[in-house]
């Protein structure tokens, strides 16, 4: 019987060893390795080469969701299922954009868990239940999002460095992040700024907080 293996992605220790354990259970699973922020779970991703990284959101440096993105470009064969302790629309609708194959709570691991990485293996999608229902009935109430939505004006890379910007990194330090320069970080920061029509750091934290990009 051929395994499911699979790359585990959380900045928190205790996370990462509980789902670990639960996996380890099942014989069609296999762990190859495990990340603990958004740039190691890239890296790790590109030199493993799992069938599927259970990707959590919320992680210093480069998200979940940048970190989906990253992923997908390189290894589009690779399936990222997420694993969150958000419901979050805004970051749901993201992550279908970026890619994912699923979307599971965190409160939701065990039976739910491996079920979902069953479904995602075989090609299919998994949104837990409770986020399904909310997409669908935004969609039919048509609260859908908009295609003139100034984020999405946005490239991957300045989505990137807004994320980062939010969270207060400075110029040098997103470089460090990103493997860029400084230089190049101004030149995306001003970008953003035009493009989102946002001229003070402030305002733009406030932007990222009242969309869900920073929590």
């Amino acid at each position: 019987m051929a395994r499911t293996k699979i790359l585990v992605a959380d900045d928190h220790a205790l996370v990462r060893e509980g789902v670990i354990a639960i996996l380890k259970r099942h014989e069609d699973v296999e762990v190859l390795g495990e990340a603990s922020d958004g740039k190691e779970s890239i890296q790790k991703a590109d030199r493993l080469k799992p069938d599927i990284v259970l990707l959590d959101i919320a992680m210093p440096g480069l998200g979940g969701l940048e970190a989906a993105v990253e992923i997908k470009k390189s290894h589009p064969e690779i399936k990222i299922l997420i694993l969150s302790q958000y419901d979050d629309k805004e970051y749901v609708s993201r992550l279908i954009k970026a890619g994912v194959s699923g979307y599971i709570l965190k409160h939701a691991v065990g039976t739910d868990l491996i079920t979902a990485i069953r479904a995602v293996a075989r090609g299919e999608s998994y949104l837990y239940p409770a986020i399904a229902s909310t997409l669908i009935d935004d969609y039919r109430n048509g609260k859908s999002a908009s295609v003139d939505d100034p984020y999405e004006r946005l490239t991957d890379r300045e989505k990137q460095v807004l994320k980062l910007v939010a969270e207060g990194s400075t110029h040098k330090e997103i470089a460090n992040v990103l493997d860029t320069s400084a230089k190049t970080v101004i030149a995306h920061y001003a970008n953003i700024q035009e493009k989102l029509d946002i001229r003070s750091r402030a305002l733009l934290i406030r932007f990222a907080l009242q969309r869900g990009i920073v929590k």
